[in-house]
């Protein structure tokens, strides 16, 4: 199909109703009637023999087809807008929605000051802010469809990534408040071992990033990990411990979080585990891009601990990144 004889705005008018979920919003934003929408999914339809979008009770469903075509758009669209801002990106104008992937952890004390920090410096954009099981069933890094990811530095670890550290995550552990056994703040490895835990498997049913560490952690110590439950959120982890003799391992600031919310104590072990360093990560894809670099200084300002180390040394591609760690510490 010759591409000179199809008319390219169809695309950006489905990428718009795919952003917005509605064609009255996509027409807001278009600056266009809501008829004119519907005329060009309708010629859309036809051009790609497909319904694309389908009436249901929460409004517009994409079909198969048109999730297949969505992250292809969403590059097409930010690789387009970067052909024409250059290095013009004007924070205080820009449109643009920008989408930020993490754990519920974060949801508590990172993103807000993140959000508070967008509605700032970028008062017109949107953003997005989506599961760690979002990003990876949308391979969301690499199609575009996530700009930046608060994550362990490990997820970088591919070609082609890069990653800034933000700050160090000690790691504790929550149990109910009577607990009948484990009664001071200390937990021992004789404690631990004869306790059940509670798993954390944040990205699609699997074990995180901090899981395997702990794993490799508690081989070296003498750990037995006992596992009773498995949930997907820190939350969870926290309601399900106030109800059983179960132990949950979490980051610390999200222990502090759920002790002052529920009838929960915070546990350290000892030995304790190596706290875990905690980045922003991004794809070459956008790397250069004025916009997306633009919100990852936003956000190194924001969440970035100076006491973690050097800032720089861990911007580079992921394939230089155990390099990068090493001469840190030098």
């Amino acid at each position: 199909m010759n591409l000179s004889a199809i008319d390219l705005n169809l695309f950006l008018v489905l990428h718009a109703v795919l952003e917005t979920g509605s064609a009255t919003e996509a027409a807001r934003q278009l600056h266009v009637t809501q008829s004119a929408v519907s005329n060009a999914l309708a010629r859309l339809r036809e051009l790609l023999g497909d319904p694309l979008l389908v009436r249901s009770g929460r409004g517009l469903t994409p079909t198969p087809r048109c999730e297949e075509l969505r992250p292809f758009l969403t590059n097409a669209v930010a690789q387009l807008q970067v052909v024409v801002d250059g290095q013009r990106f004007n924070p205080m104008e820009s449109t643009r929605r920008f989408t930020m992937a993490n754990a519920d952890n974060q949801d508590l004390y990172d993103v807000p000051r993140v959000v508070e920090a967008f509605a700032r410096r970028l008062p017109r954009a949107r953003l997005r802010v989506v599961s760690l099981d979002y990003l990876i069933g949308a391979s969301g890094l690499e199609t575009g469809e996530v700009d930046v990811v608060l994550a362990p530095w490990q997820v970088a670890s591919q070609q082609g990534y890069f990653a800034e550290d933000l700050y160090e995550e000690e790691v504790s552990f929550v149990v109910r408040r009577d607990h009948p056994r484990l009664l001071g703040p200390l937990m021992t490895v004789e404690e631990f071992n004869a306790s059940r835990l509670i798993d954390l498997v944040l990205t699609q049913g699997r074990p995180g990033i901090g899981h395997r560490l702990f794993e490799q952690f508690g081989k070296a110590h003498g750990l037995v990990l006992n596992s009773a439950l498995s949930v997907s959120h820190f939350m969870a982890a926290g309601m399900a411990a106030t109800r059983t003799d179960y132990v949950a391992g979490m980051p610390n600031r999200m222990a502090e979080a759920l002790c002052a919310m529920l009838p929960l104590r915070k546990l350290k072990l000892v030995p304790s585990p190596p706290p875990m360093t905690m980045s922003l990560v991004w794809h070459s894809r956008t790397h250069l891009d004025p916009g997306a670099r633009f919100l990852r200084q936003m956000i190194l300002d924001v969440l970035r601990d100076g006491s973690v180390g050097r800032m720089t040394a861990r911007a580079k591609e992921s394939k230089a990144v155990g390099a990068s760690r090493r001469a840190r510490g030098r």
